[in-house]
């Protein structure tokens, strides 16, 4: 309980960017007991300049990692990546079949129909946050 205390007061007081870069249609898919749950959302950079999420924090989930699903031939795979790019003035979505987080041993805040904190960490040393509502299996 301590650390996940320490984790919420890093979260909330970590110095963080709302703009130019957002997020929005954040959302995590929660699955029972300790199953990992998937994040996805849509990134927005609406700066002149290329940027990268290299990472994400939050105090829903132990880890959080990047992955990217994809479906070649009929076999369906997962791998992690180390960065997502961002193209100036453009943007990504973290969707089902694609990008997304991975939220490894989520603890007790990852309740369907509440909100989960998280920190994307940028390539240009920015910190978003967001609020990620919680969903259960069905995406509903």
């Amino acid at each position: 309980m301590k650390r996940l205390s320490l984790v919420i007061l890093l979260i909330l007081t970590a110095p963080v960017s709302a703009a130019p870069f957002n997020v929005t249609d954040a959302w995590f898919r929660a699955l029972p007991g300790k199953l990992p749950a998937a994040g996805y959302f849509t990134s927005h950079n609406t700066t002149r300049s290329d940027v990268a999420i290299l990472g994400a924090q939050s105090a829903g989930c132990s880890t959080v990692m990047m992955h990217k699903s994809s479906n070649t031939g009929g076999m369906a795979r997962m791998e992690m990546v180390d960065q997502v790019d961002v193209p100036a003035g453009g943007k990504v979505s973290f969707a089902p079949g694609g990008y997304h987080l991975m939220c490894q041993r989520p603890t007790a805040l990852m309740k369907i129909g509440g909100k989960v904190p998280v920190v994307l960490n940028l390539s240009d040393g920015t910190r978003v946050a967001a609020a990620f509502a919680v969903r259960g299996a069905s995406g509903k």
